[in-house]
């Protein structure tokens, strides 16, 4: 079971949103890409990327943001797998995916505040790489989230195995 969202992340001039994939069992962040503006077909984008390079879920966690009920981004999660959205007021249901957000804003962005997307996106870039291959997670059993995900999910034929 995967579950995603979406976050605003502040920078010197304005804003960006961030969007990430988490699976849930292992923490192991599937996909995430920054945007400018939260658009249904960008989510929709991200959820085709995340299959195209780990295969599909069973289920998808959303809440239930505008781009999330969207036609177009149903349509494309229910090609694949089942949906399954928050209800009014169930914030502990995307409880795994807020975590990380304060994780990565309160270890990552607020420490090294982003100049502009590019910057961000490097920022990011080393924060997933140490938290997906390198960090030990106490709610895992102190296990790597890499280790606990691909030793459920093996490598696809494109998919590149990091250290």
């Amino acid at each position: 079971m995967w579950a995603t969202d979406i976050t605003y992340i502040p920078m010197k001039n304005g804003f960006m949103y961030l969007m990430a994939i988490i699976d849930l069992y292992s923490r192991y962040v599937v996909h995430w890409s920054v945007s400018n503006s939260m658009e249904a077909e960008w989510c929709t984008k991200v959820f085709k990327e995340a299959v195209e390079r780990q295969g599909a879920p069973k289920i998808l966690n959303t809440d239930q943001g505008s781009q999330f009920t969207s036609e177009v981004f149903s349509k494309a999660v229910l090609a694949h797998s089942q949906l399954s959205m928050d209800g009014k007021g169930r914030a502990t249901d995307n409880a795994f995916i807020e975590r990380l957000w304060r994780t990565v804003k309160y270890e990552k962005v607020y420490l090294e505040p982003p100049t502009d997307g590019v910057h961000l996106y490097h920022i990011l870039h080393s924060f997933f790489d140490e938290y997906n291959h390198k960090r030990r997670h106490n709610s895992i059993e102190d296990d790597r989230p890499k280790d606990r995900y691909f030793s459920c999910n093996p490598p696809r034929n494109n998919q590149v195995r990091a250290a």
